[in-house]
């Protein structure tokens, strides 16, 4: 605790670099995924090639990808947007299938309904589609979220920063306060982001809140 209070400015610095590492492919990720989950889950072709390509990419190592990407994006190999694209790439690949479920699984007859009550594809599924599925894609979010913090991790073993670097040079310099730090600092990064989104997905959610508190 002492060293984290006598370097306090770099653990600051690092933190943020760690967020926004992280923060920035899971919202990204995201975004994409809504929209090639909703085609998954519209026709079965679109099914099959979405999620065969998306677990095709998880399978894909994460150094291999913060190495082969400069070449291929034209960008310098310490370029941060390595690592957020690297990043979103995955965050993508666990969401997909995710997003495809969750549409899914919304019952037909209120699908059917809104389609009774003139609501047209693109309004039926920002209005009861895609609210109807939130709390499945934040359960998944919740998974791929901090799965992202901790890949952020391995960032810094070719030379990016985040809390990943604080494990590094704890090692090179023989500090294990600086590293034990880091650990915990990476643990309670994702636990504070895991709750965030619990209770974002609750504030999203209404009727869930009020079935829970009727059930009980």
């Amino acid at each position: 605790m002492d060293w984290v209070f006598r370097n306090s400015d770099l653990v600051l610095e690092l933190t943020g670099q760690h967020l926004v590492f992280a923060l920035v492919p899971v919202l990204v990720g995201l975004l994409l995924a809504i929209p090639l989950g909703w085609l998954a889950n519209r026709r079965s072709w679109g099914r099959t090639l979405t999620l065969n390509a998306a677990g095709f990419l998880y399978t894909l190592p994460s150094l291999a990808l913060f190495v082969f990407l400069p070449p291929i994006l034209g960008t310098r190999i310490l370029d941060p947007v390595n690592v957020v694209i690297a990043l979103t790439v995955y965050v993508l690949a666990l969401l997909v299938r995710t997003v495809a479920d969750a549409l899914s699984a919304v019952p037909a007859r209120i699908v059917d309904s809104a389609t009774a009550m003139g609501y047209r594809p693109v309004r039926r599924f920002l209005a009861v589609e895609l609210p109807m599925a939130v709390p499945v894609i934040v359960a998944g979010l919740r998974v791929a979220a901090v799965s992202t913090i901790s890949m952020v991790t391995v960032g810094s073993v070719i030379g990016f920063g985040g809390l990943g670097k604080m494990f590094t040079e704890g090692f090179q310099r023989e500090i294990p306060q600086q590293t034990i730090a880091g650990i915990v600092l990476v643990l309670l990064l994702a636990l504070v982001v895991d709750l965030l989104l619990v209770l974002i997905g609750r504030l999203l959610t209404p009727w869930e809140r009020a079935r829970t508190g009727a059930a009980a």
